[in-house]
This record gives C-alpha cells, sequence and structure tokens, in this order.
C-alpha cells in the first residue's frame, strides 16, 4: 500500500475514534446531570409533602390529646396528604403515614387528658409519638434518593 494512503486513513481513523469519545463522554455527562437534577427535584417533592403531613398531624395529634373528634372534617387535609404520600413514596413510608393517622384517631376516642397530664407526657413521653416511625421511614427514603444522584 502507498503510505500516504496509510496516513490518511489513520487520520480518518483517529478522528473517527475521537470524535466518538467525545460524544459518548458528553452524553454520559448530560444522562448523570438529567439523574442528579432529576433526584434533586423529587427530594424537594417529597420534602415538602412529608413537612405538610407532620405539621397537620402535630397539629392534631396534640388536639386529640384534650378533645374529642367532633367532626371529620378536621382529618380532610391529612386524608389528601396521606394520598399524596402514596402517589410518590415507598410502601413503608405510605404504611408508617396510615400507622400515624390511626394512632392520632384512636388517641380522639381515648379519654381526655388534664394540661398537667400533658405536660407530663411532654417532659417523660409516656405515649408513643405517632409520627416517629413516619419521620424514621422518610429520612431513610430521602437517603435513599440522596445516594442515587
Amino acid at each position: 500500500m502507498n503510505t500516504s494512503v496509510i496516513t490518511a486513513l489513520s487520520a480518518i481513523m483517529g478522528s473517527l475514534v475521537g470524535g466518538a469519545a467525545s460524544v459518548a463522554t458528553t452524553w454520559f455527562s448530560e444522562k448523570s446531570k438529567t439523574q442528579r437534577e432529576w433526584a434533586h427535584a423529587e427530594i424537594a417533592k417529597r420534602e415538602e409533602v412529608y413537612a405538610a403531613f407532620i405539621s397537620e398531624c402535630s397539629s392534631l395529634a396534640l388536639d386529640s390529646l384534650e378533645k374529642n373528634l367532633d367532626a371529620s372534617s378536621g382529618m380532610v387535609t391529612v386524608y389528601a396528604l396521606v394520598n399524596r404520600i402514596r402517589l410518590t413514596s415507598s410502601q413503608e413510608v405510605a404504611e408508617a403515614a396510615i400507622q400515624a393517622v390511626n394512632q392520632i384517631i384512636e388517641q380522639y376516642f381515648e379519654p381526655n387528658l388534664s394540661m398537667d397530664e400533658i405536660r407530663q407526657h411532654m417532659v417523660v413521653h409516656t405515649r408513643e409519638d405517632p409520627l416517629k416511625v413516619f419521620s424514621e421511614a422518610c429520612r431513610l427514603e430521602l437517603q435513599q434518593l440522596q445516594r442515587s444522584r
């Protein structure tokens, strides 16, 4: 073969290999960036729903210690949040949310506590926190999403 042909083929092959490597690197970088952006958006969305659920249930949990359930209208927001959690979260988080709501509802049907008993409960933790299992399940799920970024 002619040396000029070999030189030309070598140059063409080098350009093709270099170009292919550049395309592959760009593709992998963009794919990784897209996955990170999705994970970040997913974490933010879930944190928002979890925070709203915790806020609403905390209010109801304290209310349930001193009052009976007069109307179910106070539970509407919590049930809406439970269903939003079911849409986006793992089975463990959804079950923990349902468990928290059930504990709060049960507390509404137990005898009311006086302010002194509520204070004692807060200091000594004589009752289980209905949101503890939910909070822990959320933390684990968010940590898993963080690792997947």
